[in-house]
């Protein structure tokens, strides 16, 4: 083994400090343990196999669900001089016959696959004679059943590598894990309790917002044009919002590109290759777009819809601010989009239970849309952990809207639940509370009752949505299983014994909100320089230009303004191999500018 983590971390990454949980996390892969690495999105996920990888004398497997990823990532080492190479369906017989001599020749430290390349014998057999001395199973959350991406297949390569020759250590890495799904992960590929390592699902950097009621159309354009000249995804449901929203931008001369299912290959990877190069600034897209996407500078990620879990909303808003510049999330949320989801979920061929399972993450992703507590912490909630702090910079935490106090009202339906002997579901309950004659005299004799018809003067589309209200602000809770029902919560419980008031914030439509947060102050007129210098390296490197360096790095470009070597090599994402490469070019064209 060569070096140490901290040395190859400054000598070839540029970084000065490794981030939370990644120096532990290789600690434990340099001493043979298998180990699961839990990190947000942009949290450094990567570093924790291709540090080790370097300091081994053999050869790391990568397995990834992610083909169009794989580019990308093997186009980033090979700049730092990290040899590094991938095998898939991307290649032809004779291009992967030739990288496999080349890897069999010991020139190789990564090698990148997807897990379908190892169900193949021939293939396989060829990996048992290669000196593999890790193995990183990257995107884990995908072997568990509980996962918001399941792949039943996936799991089929688990037996086949704990046969390699050798038994190298296993590391497992994913971003979205709840409590479930890592105990899934680690039962399926033998995993100590004690050497699961998690980061903390908190990103700081990141500003959620929800907004409800909006034109969203108006909201999308203004929103856009308010931000020009800075990289943004905008998720859509539907194919034919994906067109509708693409068109109204062209239209209005926004730089956009759209990228669905029911494009040709051709038409997505131009689209793709596009964003990538900064040739447009929005992508409109389906949730077929991003999984393959390492670019670092998305600055807000707009969902039209609503997803349908939690997982995979984190999972899509986590490509912004991947650099740990500011960053916002906003979500558009609308009662109706859960109806394509519902529909979804009903004419899949997807056993009950797992469709049940999917229900439930839809209800919570609603919740969520719902709630007025701090979005951030109602997400650390849900995927396990507490936090008392609210992050300060959500639309919940910053929302000025008076509120008024509902507690009487609350009372109400909380007595109604527990009258009810809290075995109901919202729909029953509402229809309680509104003394609905259906329910009044039938076999549950629910007229009887001292809560029948006690808010009889509003609508029962305002009473279900005070439900949900009260579900997602946590006074209520929603059961397990086919047919969930109400419970009352401790909370619910201090406020029936009047321990406990409730406010709920007057509804009003918003406009689109007009600016990034920025964090620090840099240069605008030099990073729009470097920015095209970056551009026209990439293009003759004929890679994305995040794998030259990332915003981060050329705000940094600003701040330094590096005159010589040692001080390009001070700024953080600058390493030997980028210096060597790179240097004098960036260094002469700070020199000019400052010149002028």
């Amino acid at each position: 083994m060569l070096s140490s983590p901290n040395e190859i971390l400054k000598d070839t990454f540029g970084y000065d400090d490794f981030r939370p949980g990644q120096l532990q996390i290789i600690q434990d892969v340099l001493q043979g343990k298998r180990t699961l690495g839990i990190m947000p999105t942009g949290g450094g996920k990567s570093i924790c196999y291709q540090i080790p990888a370097l300091m081994f004398s053999g050869v790391t497997l990568v397995v990834s669900p992610l083909i169009s990823l794989m580019k990308d990532q093997v186009d980033s080492l090979n700049e730092m001089n990290i040899p590094a190479t991938f095998i898939n369906s991307t290649l032809n017989y004779s291009e992967a016959n030739e990288r496999m001599r080349y890897i069999e020749s010991g020139a190789v430290k990564l090698l990148y696959v997807a897990p379908e390349r190892i169900e193949n014998p021939d293939f396989y057999n060829w990996l048992t004679h290669l000196p593999i001395d890790l193995i990183a199973v990257d995107e884990a959350h995908v072997l568990s059943s509980w996962g918001h991406d399941f792949r039943p297949s996936y799991l089929n390569v688990v037996q086949p590598l704990n046969e390699l020759p050798g038994n190298p250590p296993v590391l497992a890495l994913t971003a979205t894990a709840t409590n479930r799904v890592q105990e899934d992960i680690t039962s399926i590929l033998d995993i100590d309790d004690a050497n699961v390592i998690k980061t903390g699902f908190e990103r700081t950097n990141l500003a959620l917002k929800i907004e409800r009621g909006v034109n969203k159309p108006r909201y999308v354009l203004e929103y856009v044009q308010s931000h020009q000249d800075q990289s943004g995804i905008i998720y859509a449901g539907k194919r034919k919002d994906v067109e509708k929203i693409y068109d109204h931008l062209k239209e209005k001369g926004i730089k956009v590109g759209k990228y669905h299912a029911g494009l040709s290959d051709d038409m997505r990877h131009e689209m793709q290759e596009a964003f990538l190069f900064d040739e447009i600034d929005v992508m409109v897209a389906t949730n077929a777009f991003g999984m393959g996407i390492n670019t670092t500078n998305v600055r807000y990620v707009i969902h039209y819809s609503i997803p349908g879990t939690i997982e995979s909303y984190y999972q899509e808003v986590g490509r912004a601010g991947r650099d740990g510049l500011a960053a916002e999330a906003i979500l558009l949320y609308s009662p109706g989009d859960l109806q394509l989801h519902r529909f979804f979920i009903e004419q899949s061929d997807a056993d009950d239970e797992y469709k049940q399972s999917l229900m439930e993450k839809l209800r919570e992703m609603n919740q969520y849309a719902k709630t007025e507590l701090c979005l951030m912490n109602y997400i650390l909630k849900y995927f396990g952990e507490t936090k008392t702090e609210p992050c300060g910079h959500c639309s919940n935490c910053l929302d000025e809207r008076p509120a008024h106090d509902v507690t009487g009202d609350t009372q109400k339906a909380l007595s109604c639940v527990v009258r009810m002997n809290q075995k109901y579901g919202k729909k029953t309950v509402s229809r309680v509370l509104a003394g609905k004659p259906d329910v009044a005299n039938d076999w549950r004799n629910f007229g009887e009752l001292s809560t029948f018809g006690l808010m009889h003067n509003e609508t029962l589309k305002f009473i279900e949505e005070f439900i949900d209200f009260l579900t997602a602000n946590d006074y209520l809770r929603t059961s397990d299983g086919p047919y969930p029902v109400l419970q009352l919560t401790e909370k619910g419980v201090l406020v029936l014994k009047s321990k406990l008031s409730v406010e709920r914030r007057e509804t009003r439509i918003t406009q689109a909100s007009r600016s990034i947060v920025d964090d620090g102050n840099f240069d605008t007129k030099l990073f729009e320089k470097l920015r095209k210098l970056r551009l026209s390296l990439a293009h003759a490197a004929d890679v994305p230009p995040f794998v030259i360096f990332s915003d981060k790095t050329l705000r940094d470009m600003c701040k330094v303004m590096p005159k010589t070597s040692q001080e390009f090599l001070s700024v953080s994402g600058v390493g030997h191999a980028k210096l060597e490469r790179y240097g004098d070019k960036f260094i002469h064209e700070i020199k000019e500018y400052q010149t002028e």
